[in-house]
């Protein structure tokens, strides 16, 4: 399994976590039971999918081991291959190895590091 994980959060979000010193998640988060992550691999499609056009978001990349048992690597809920890494609970900032904005394109479309596969 992937040591990095991805999860992009909204900017109202990012900032409360900033504060509190762990991200709790999205409302879609808090629906489903967890928080939602990507692998590199994974990452453009899901926010092709989840986040298109969606200005005001933060990339966040975190230390899956650092994560322990709270983190599992579970199936998708449709036809999306691969192990997606899912969070049962808190993110805690200490686990976090770094942060930054992830800008739309022209075309909608989010601009993601060089790095990012």
């Amino acid at each position: 399994m992937d040591s990095i994980i991805y999860t992009m959060v909204r900017d109202e979000d990012w900032q409360e976590a900033r504060a509190a010193g762990a991200y709790i998640g999205s409302a879609e988060d808090a629906h489903d039971g967890f928080l939602h992550f990507s692998t590199a691999a994974q990452l453009r499609e899901s926010a092709a999918r989840h986040r298109p056009g969606q200005p005001d978001l933060w990339l966040v990349a975190a230390d899956a081991e650092a994560l322990g048992t709270t983190l599992r690597w579970e199936a998708s809920e449709g036809s999306r291959p691969g192990l997606f890494p899912h969070l049962y609970g808190k993110l805690p900032l200490s686990a976090v190895r770094w942060a930054m904005p992830l800008p739309l394109q022209p075309d909608g479309t989010h601009l993601f590091p060089a790095e990012i596969a």
